[in-house]
């Protein structure tokens, strides 16, 4: 079975959660565009660099750089049996170039998956998770603003792929293994 799967979902979901468990599951990488940076830079790879030099500053890397570094990701041997995108595509743009990718590649999406949070609910397990881990910079108005972004930027995703029949939502609230099952249960369809 092959698996070509997108997970979104606004910050303390439980996508990086989710996406390895369902990686594991499924035999396939969860790919996340924080890692492929991470991965680039440290190989010193021109992205890499060039990513760099974008982050060194405070400035978000371009489209055309996260873009080049998916299509490379998406190109490796690793991912011909499937693939979970975690956090790409971010915006309409985005969307349109993972369609050139995969269809380059001769493949497509079996679905979206967004993992859906009550507001106060993700305003208090980030509250948490910034308590915990001692992230000063996660107020409770950077993590409202960052939450707000995403609704913004995802929304018209998350219509997009729902009008492709794509787009499976999943309720991200719960126990691990819970919303695990409950995100088994809405992909079987799309993965038969």
């Amino acid at each position: 079975m092959t698996a070509r799967l997108v997970i979104m979902g606004p910050q303390g979901a439980g996508k990086g959660t989710q996406a390895a468990l369902l990686a594991e599951r499924l035999d396939v990488p969860a790919i996340s565009t924080g890692d492929i940076f991470r991965a680039n830079i440290k190989g010193g790879t021109e992205l890499g660099r060039t990513a760099q030099s974008f982050t060194a500053k405070g400035e978000l890397v371009p489209d055309s750089v996260t873009n080049a570094m998916v299509r490379d990701r998406l190109g490796a041997d690793d991912v011909s049996r499937g693939f979970i995108l975690d956090g790409y595509p971010r915006n309409a743009a985005q969307v349109t170039e993972l369609d050139a990718i995969l269809g380059d590649l001769g493949v497509s999406l079996d679905a979206v998956i967004e993992l859906t949070a009550d507001r106060d609910e993700l305003l208090a397990r980030l509250a948490r998770r910034a308590e915990l881990e001692g992230r000063e910079d996660d107020t409770e108005e950077t993590i409202a603003r960052r939450l707000d972004i995403y609704a913004e930027q995802t929304a018209p995703l998350t219509s997009a792929y729902a009008s492709r029949d794509l787009l499976v939502q999943v309720d991200g609230i719960g126990a691990i293994d819970e919303v695990a099952s409950r995100l088994g249960a809405a992909l079987e369809p799309h993965l038969s």
